[in-house]
């Protein structure tokens, strides 16, 4: 049943809070990985995989996630999903050890993996016209929002209760959604008539894994580099072959979309690795706890907050194309501000006040990426399409952070690998103006 009389209804809010529930959990553990390392006795090395085993099946499962909420219904994967992520997170919550919350990491990833594509295609499937654009661009503020406000509670959960709280939280919300969604979520109504694409899903999995860990793995990258491509080339050609792919090709004939997808990737890149090296930053140059840490990101999350609340008005006045390259150039300025400012000013002139304006460009943002990265899709396909949307976001993560402390490990000092770190952050985000532009270009030809 499709929403059209002006009313969301209880099924956005079910489709929001849930992916907020994966963003939120995503971003918690940058500020708890200190005392979970404490508490579980980790080194350095295993500390590493309890969050890359989360990216690892969270970013190899995205087109499985997407594609089979398509055949078998978007429903029944999303109530799966929500399952698997729950009972993933109550184990992480419950981990002794190291293998354990790391196994269970995984787990939990691949919960994330199924919820996050088939969020957005329930939204796709529930309304359309003005509806579906109010409602994507919720989704694209949940997505921005879910991750500064992770920064936030990270640090409060931490420091006031225990970083086991930040996971024991998901499981009565998890629950919750599940009941409503028996309740009150309709599945789609057109299904795909085709079976699942084994090959496809196998091929795509161990290509996007090998591909994550060839970024964020601590031994063998070049190994799992070459599975990578190996994988994936042998996954696009087996998808030209089949009749049903799991990543149906046409997807990436629209240059709107392909646009849209490289400036998310740029985007995504750049503000995780922001949020990631300013964390470490706030607590190794200025002293800050976890708690005051999660708190410092309150000049990113309220101006994202009220930046977001302008996208429909904005983007029905001036067009998505221009909104979306305005907001890059608020990110890009944002980032690069704390280097000519200097560190030597203290936290509300170095860091706060370039936060708010990359937290405006990042409210405005998200939401008309969102929008023309699913723009001119078929309903069969919304899944696929979701899948590829949370996928290019998971690697633009990834990919980020990783590029980043790459390329600023061998700086010694911190406070000058910090401004070190901002100047690469601003050379990725302006990729994503150079993206935005295109997509800008793309949006006048089609129009004459």
């Amino acid at each position: 049943m499709t929403q059209n009389k002006g009313k969301f209804g209880i099924v956005l809010p079910i489709i929001l809070l849930s992916y907020f529930m994966i963003l939120l959990d995503n971003s918690i553990v940058f500020t708890s990985t200190v005392k979970i390392a404490t508490d579980l006795q980790l080194n350095a090395q295993t500390l590493a995989w309890v969050s890359s085993a989360y990216t690892l099946t969270f970013g190899g499962f995205q087109l499985f996630g997407g594609r089979i909420g398509d055949v078998y219904g978007r429903k029944r994967v999303f109530l799966i999903g929500l399952l698997l992520f729950s009972f993933g997170s109550l184990m992480v919550g419950l981990s002794v050890n190291g293998p354990m919350i790391i196994s269970m990491r995984a787990f939990q990833g691949i919960g994330s993996a199924i919820l996050a594509p088939t969020t957005l295609a329930l939204l796709l499937d529930n309304y359309h016209g003005t509806m579906r654009a109010r409602a994507i661009a919720a989704y694209g503020t949940t997505a921005g929002i879910g991750a500064s406000c992770g920064m936030i509670l990270g640090g409060v959960i931490t420091s006031v209760f225990s970083w086991r709280y930040g996971f024991f939280l998901n499981v009565p919300v998890g629950l919750l959604m599940f009941l409503l969604t028996l309740r009150f979520v309709n599945d789609n109504e057109i299904k795909s008539a085709s079976r699942l694409d084994i090959v496809g899903t196998l091929l795509s999995v161990l290509g996007l894994s090998a591909l994550v860990y060839s970024i964020d793995g601590a031994s063998h990258q070049r190994l799992a580099l070459m599975i990578a491509i190996v994988s994936l080339v042998l996954f696009v050609y087996v998808e030209r072959m089949v009749k049903s792919p799991i990543m149906p090709l046409r997807l990436f004939a629209n240059r709107q979309r392909n646009s849209a997808y490289v400036a998310r990737f740029f985007f995504i890149g750049a503000a995780f690795a922001y949020f990631f090296v300013t964390t470490q930053a706030l607590q190794r140059i200025y002293g800050f706890t976890p708690l005051m840490t999660g708190l410092a990101f309150l000049p990113v999350t309220i101006p994202q907050f009220v930046g977001a609340l302008q996208v429909s008005r904005l983007s029905t006045k001036i067009g998505n194309a221009r909104l979306i390259l305005i907001a890059v150039i608020l990110v890009t300025v944002g980032v690069f501000l704390t280097i000519p400012l200097g560190l030597n000013r203290g936290y509300w002139i170095a860091i706060a006040i370039p936060m708010v304006i990359f937290g405006v460009g990042q409210g405005l943002v998200l939401s008309p990426l969102t929008a023309e990265g699913v723009a001119n899709t078929d309903p069969e396909i919304a899944g696929a399409t979701s899948g590829v949307v949370n996928t290019v976001h998971q690697f633009g993560q990834s990919v980020g952070i990783s590029v980043v402390v790459a390329l600023t490990s061998g700086v010694h000092n911190f406070s000058t690998r910090y401004l070190d770190q901002l100047l690469v952050i601003s050379v990725i985000s302006g990729l994503s103006l150079i993206a935005a532009l295109v997509l800008l270009r793309s949006e006048k030809q089609r129009l004459r």
